[in-house]
């Protein structure tokens, strides 16, 4: 899931305008904030992990035009107060953009996590880690409360997570909205980070076809069935022209990512069919920037990769560590 507390800054687009990027990575142990590093790494940020907070200052004034500085409750000196404090030292800083993201997960997630890889939680020197998890909790709650973004880990596999970040932080400008459209099955989660959801169960569900259950909405039988639907025309048209509505607003209102979401009941034939239609005719309809098209059920099972409907004009959303793992 993605929140925003701070819209002015442009929390869930990406970084907005500015010559220089300050991204303050911060939140739970064990919610992935080390996975997310990795990743701006990658990207080409300079990254800091844990530097103390009275260097955070130096570090700024010195860095080049993408720095991500991890912060927790590891970090020298840590006190959420002070780390806010030098938040907003950043943001006096000129021509610059300065953004706080919070990782967090639940805590029977975290809990799991601390146990499969027998991890010590930084606040636990003996005993069980709940109690670590619930202290660590209250010390970020200020940080959490004042963060540009919010991700929640809890269902967000390494590879989607991956996803999540290149394509909100990839681009040091950005060319447009990075629109993601989504097909998921609602008995696995809602997508945590998308901004609209449609919900396609109602149509007739090719699944209890012998002959379609094991095709997908890539197959034109499946697809053939589900625009078969009586209310299938008035169903897409309904999103299509919604769409064409909201988002053209987001750009104008320099909103850089939105992801839409369409569920049904497996995530493979009626979900996937409407996303494979809006990936066609919506860069047809208006001017938008990227499209990416993910169908998260089926790429779980190997099934089909995400993909760009529309590519990107930087380089460094470049899809060649979609398989990367973090």
């Amino acid at each position: 899931m993605a929140s925003a507390n701070h819209p002015e800054s442009g929390s869930l687009s990406g970084y907005g305008h500015g010559s220089r990027r300050i991204l303050i990575v911060t939140g739970l142990s064990g919610a992935g904030k080390s996975s997310i590093l990795r990743v701006l790494e990658d990207l080409g940020h300079e990254v800091v992990d844990n530097p103390p907070l009275n260097l955070i200052q130096a570090l700024a004034s010195r860095a080049g035009p993408n720095l991500a500085i991890g912060i927790d409750v590891r970090s020298r000196g840590f006190e959420a107060s002070r780390v806010l404090e030098e938040l907003e030292r950043l943001r006096l800083l000129p021509d610059c953009v300065v953004q706080l993201l919070y990782a967090t997960a639940e805590p029977e997630i975290l809990l799991r996590r601390f146990t499969a890889t027998r991890r010590r939680h930084p606040l636990v020197t003996s005993g069980t880690i709940l109690p670590g998890i619930e202290q660590e909790t209250a010390l970020l709650a200020p940080l959490r409360a004042n963060a540009d973004l919010v991700i929640d880990t809890s269902d967000l596999p390494s590879p989607e997570l991956r996803q999540l970040i290149e394509t909100r932080f990839g681009s040091a400008h950005g060319d447009g909205l990075t629109v993601a459209l989504m097909s998921f099955a609602y008995p696995s989660g809602l997508p945590r980070e998308a901004d609209m959801v449609f919900d396609a169960r109602f149509l007739r569900n090719p699944h209890y076809d012998p002959l379609l259950q094991p095709m997908t909405g890539l197959d034109e039988a499946v697809v053939q069935y589900v625009k078969s639907d009586p209310a299938y025309p008035a169903f897409f048209g309904h999103i299509q022209s919604l769409l064409e509505l909201v988002l053209p607003r987001f750009v104008a209102e320099g909103k850089k990512y939105a992801t839409i979401a369409i569920g049904c009941s497996g995530g493979r034939h009626r979900s996937v069919t409407i996303v494979e239609e809006l990936a066609r005719i919506l860069p047809k309809a208006m001017p938008v920037g990227p499209m990416m098209v993910l169908h998260r059920e089926l790429a779980r099972k190997g099934l089909a990769p995400r993909r760009w409907a529309v590519p990107p004009q930087d380089p460094s959303q470049d899809l060649s560590l979609q398989d990367r793992t973090v």
